[in-house]
């Protein structure tokens, strides 16, 4: 007897090929029959007939580290299809972050994965032991975040490390890496990270070499020096012989729209051509979300928020940093590429400043100069700021979707102040419903593949990803034409629509589009 049949779906098995129409049945937790089943012995029956039937969705680049341990954490997951999650993306990690800095990573992280106070984030073994003590709606690893650990080991003041710290970063990234990380992320365009010269980053990832370990990258430029940062992730991963994941893939700046997305995707075909395991990722939006201090050149980021925040009552500091922000184009100038009118608040820690929430630098700004008004921001809130900023273009994200090695992510913050975007709940949905009913940019196999097999194959995750006896029973059901984002950036907070059942590990999680308090996720630890 089977647990669960699901009758007379269209299945689209994760592969890309076209669907056929067959009969799942799960048991004990995995798919355990495909085909005719219509005789069989089931003690619950899922009727599909006119509806897809497809692998649950993997989200593999999401910053909720400290969410998933909120009450009620699940519906921006499982209504849009997510029943696999990676966080610590981004060089980010909350784990492991024990020493004398804890308190200088926290400010930092905040902005980004929210409050986390009671999390145990000394090492990645007591958190994934405190995860796994917690019901789960959907299942989640993690990476090591090379920001988190070399912050934890000299700072956000330290520049030039010394053979001391590197020693003392190779132990807690192997511990890590013992201890279940599913790889490596780095945030080159962050502090710490960003001080590294290539050849030092080279030395702090030395335990990596000829590990296969996956070392996912959000690069130090994703707009003029985009090309350059590729070749430098390029060259990383070829000395070390790791595969390399390049994180959210873009062109920033209206000025490199359909011009730098292409020669990057060639050069990323290049290196897989000559033999290096090169892929990238995507989210479907053309908005972005990140903390507001990275509106400031690499060299005002020293020392962290607290250093940061003293740095801007500075006055000759401050007109050479208003200087940079005008002039500067040798690093990412988000108010030269994009300007003050697309930079948006989304949270801030003072009460007192609530009202500019939602609102752009340049309309919260009102009749004040918008740079210093977004600097004086930055100090009376100790830089804990965060800004939602639209920076690319759909036919970019549909280019980079259509390439044979990228797959889909949300990049997804969770900041425990003010406005989500709404990328939160609608990522995945997103695809479906822009880019394959309104762009017709993928059809429904191939963003199916992008959102499901391709990204469990990355990080070697067998069971997940697609429909075939022995995998794990992860199934949507859904009409793709009734799939609808209904998070906007107004209003992010609302679940999608369309996802009729959502089974996780083979029990149900959604029915008739509604949660059933089935919390069957499972923590994977890759390297354990």
């Amino acid at each position: 007897m089977f647990d669960i049949v699901i009758m007379n779906g269209s299945v689209l098995d994760g592969s890309g090929r076209e669907a056929k129409r067959l009969d799942v049945g799960v048991r004990d937790g995995k798919i355990a029959a495909l085909g005719d089943l219509k005789n069989a012995e089931a003690k619950e029956v899922i009727y599909a007939a006119g509806k897809t039937v497809c692998p649950g969705f993997l989200d593999l680049h999401r910053h909720a580290d400290a969410a998933l341990f909120r009450p009620g954490y699940g519906d921006c997951d499982l209504y849009q299809g997510i029943t696999t999650i990676c966080n610590g993306n981004c060089g980010l990690s909350l784990a492991p972050q024990a020493g004398p800095y804890a308190s200088a990573i926290a400010a930092y992280l905040h902005p980004v994965t929210g409050d986390f106070s009671g999390i145990p984030v000394d090492s990645l073994a007591d958190y994934h032991r405190a995860l796994k003590a917690r019901p789960l709606p959907v299942n989640a690893l993690m990476l090591a975040g090379g920001g988190t650990i070399r912050a934890s080991v000299a700072g956000f003041g330290k520049v030039r490390l010394d053979d001391e710290d590197y020693s003392a970063i190779h132990k807690k990234l192997e511990a890590a890496l013992s201890e279940g990380a599913a790889g490596v992320s780095l945030g080159l365009g962050y502090a710490p990270e960003c001080y590294y010269t290539t050849d030092e980053l080279i030395r702090a990832l030395e335990p990596i070499r000829n590990t296969g370990t996956v070392l996912s990258v959000h690069m130090r430029e994703e707009a003029m020096k985009l090309l350059p940062s590729l070749d430098e992730m390029i060259a990383v991963a070829r000395e070390l012989r790791v595969p390399l994941q390049i994180s959210h893939l873009k062109a920033t700046g209206r000025e490199n729209w359909g011009k730098l997305a292409p020669l990057a995707l060639k050069r990323i075909a290049d290196a897989r051509e000559a033999g290096l395991d090169v892929c990238c990722d995507v989210y479907a939006y053309t908005a972005g979300s990140t903390q507001l201090i990275h509106i400031l050149p690499p060299e005002f980021l020293q020392g962290g928020p607290a250093a940061i925040t003293e740095r801007l009552k500075d006055s000759a500091a401050r007109r050479k940093l208003l200087d940079r922000l005008d002039n500067g184009r040798d690093f990412d100038n988000y108010v030269y590429l994009v300007g003050w009118e697309n930079i948006f608040i989304s949270s801030l820690r003072r009460p007192e400043d609530s009202a500019y929430i939602g609102k752009s630098i340049q309309e919260a700004a009102g009749d004040r100069d918008p740079a210093n008004f977004a600097l004086d921001l930055l100090r009376g809130n100790g830089c804990e700021v965060t800004m939602i900023d639209f920076i690319t273009s759909e036919e970019d994200i549909a280019r980079i979707l259509q390439s044979p090695f990228a797959y889909s992510i949300s990049d997804a913050t969770f900041p425990t102040t003010g406005k989500l975007h709404p990328r939160v709940y609608g990522a995945f949905s997103q695809v479906i419903e822009t880019y394959v009913n309104r762009m017709h940019a993928l059809t429904l196999p191939e963003a199916v593949n992008r959102m499901t097999l391709r990204p469990a194959m990355r990080y070697g995750l067998k069971g997940k990803g697609r429909i075939e006896i022995g995998a794990d029973g992860d199934i949507l059901v859904f009409d793709p034409q009734r799939v609808r984002v209904k998070a906007t950036y107004g209003a992010p907070d609302q679940r999608a629509e369309g996802m009729d059942y959502v089974l996780v590990n083979g029990q149900i999680a959604l029915a008739q589009g509604r949660r059933t308090g089935v919390n069957n996720g499972s923590v994977w630890e890759g390297n354990r």
